[in-house]
């Protein structure tokens, strides 16, 4: 089994950064593949950012591309979620996933997940 601890949620203004962090434990040979998803009130999950193992090749939502980073230390086990230029239209529950072998873009592809943390941007 793997477990996702999210952290670095809050409470920021617009245009402010904020950078969440997820440290894998357990079965780490699973988390290949590790991605942040998000999901506003009302809203379905949606994908934001993945990587892969050698963090060599990232893929970013449209809606995130130019101020998001998505990183990982693999000696730490931990992915990173840089967000800078935030806007209200990214509050959400961030969630980190992780999955074996190569990067997916859709949720349902991946096993693991983390208990997720809020983020709000205020205007």
């Amino acid at each position: 089994q793997v477990r996702l601890v999210e952290s670095g949620g809050g409470l920021v203004q617009a245009g402010e950064p904020l950078r969440l962090s997820c440290a894998a434990s357990g079965r780490t040979s699973s988390t290949s593949a590790m991605a942040w998803f998000r999901q506003a009130p009302g809203q379905e999950r949606k994908f934001v950012a993945a990587i892969g193992w050698d963090g060599g090749r990232s893929y970013y939502a449209d809606s995130v591309k130019g101020r998001f980073t998505i990183s990982r230390d693999n000696a730490k086990n931990t992915v990173y979620l840089q967000m800078n230029s935030l806007k209200p239209e990214d509050t959400a529950v961030y969630y980190c996933a992780a999955r074996n072998l190569v990067v997916m873009l859709a949720g349902n592809e991946y096993p693991y997940w983390g208990q997720g943390t809020q983020v709000t941007v205020s205007s």
